[in-house]
């Protein structure tokens, strides 16, 4: 690919619809480039790098306005400002998959009261559910 892309071009080439460019513009995580008078708006090459690297930062759960943190990163301090932000992103999916496990522990239980079948007794499931401070 060289030359300058249309906004199109530019979606189909980093795999995104337009929308999400124009998403990410209004974001402040690209440049919208100038339109010329009577034409379309031309996106540089890079640019596709640029989208892929976000769309691969948020696959690894990173938000947008940490996405643009990374952005602004230059090269001598990315790696160490990087490693710091990876591991507190790090630690914060380990806590959400710890919360997931006890959820599921207590859903499973339940879910096993109800297969037992308590002969017209109220649900467990709602019983719990229906109790406050759940």
């Amino acid at each position: 690919m060289s030359g300058a892309l249309t906004i199109g071009q530019l979606a189909k080439a980093a795999g995104v619809n337009i929308e999400t460019i124009r998403y990410y513009q209004r974001r402040g995580l690209l440049d919208e480039p100038r339109k010329p008078l009577g034409g379309h708006r031309r996106y540089q090459d890079e640019v596709v790098t640029r989208l892929r690297f976000i769309k691969r930062a948020q696959a690894l759960g990173f938000t947008l306005a940490e996405i643009a943190g990374l952005l602004t990163l230059d090269a001598a301090c990315a790696c160490t400002n990087t490693r710091a932000l990876a591991i507190r992103k790090l630690a914060l999916i380990e806590q959400k998959m710890a919360d997931l496990a006890a959820i599921q522990h207590v859903l499973g239980g339940l879910v096993q009261q109800c297969d037992a079948g308590h002969g017209g007794a109220a649900c467990p499931i709602i019983e719990v559910l229906a109790k406050e401070g759940c």
